[in-house]
């Protein structure tokens, strides 16, 4: 019984995920999200981190600058029909391509493998997830 609830439970919560707010009830969609570094007299300042969210409130995109404001790296991610990402794409500071990864998902819709290849394809590490619930 206590099983049979726990996969309500996660099925419900999966299905409540795809909606576009957080736990903060901050809507993504369209949204820009700019971290920005300030002096220690809070005058200068610079950016540190830019994310972008689709109109479906999902992150397509992070860019991480370094002080002088240069892109340092960027991630694009990619989303499938299913709305569970299917690839996330590494680039350095100079747009070109580092690595990617790709993602098997369980029954219950968490990640359940993520594979990392290199810009030419070929397959570099392989990380599993499990996933244990503790009894009290």
């Amino acid at each position: 019984m206590k099983r049979i609830i726990i996969i309500i439970t996660l099925t419900l919560f999966t299905a409540f995920a795809g909606l576009a707010q957080d736990a903060s009830g901050l809507n993504k969609k369209n949204l820009v999200v700019k971290e920005w570094n300030t002096s220690g007299k809070g005058v200068a300042q610079t950016l540190d981190h830019l994310t972008t969210y689709s109109p479906e409130g999902k992150k397509i995109e992070e860019i991480e600058y370094d002080s002088a404001g240069r892109q340092k790296w960027r991630k694009r991610y990619e989303w499938g029909g299913n709305g569970r990402m299917s690839r996330e794409l590494v680039y350095d500071d100079r747009n070109r391509l580092v690595n990617y990864k790709t993602f098997e998902y369980n029954e219950l819709g968490k990640k359940k493998a993520q594979y990392t290849y290199d810009a030419k394809g070929k397959l570099i590490g392989t990380k599993i997830f499990e996933y244990i619930t503790q009894n009290d």
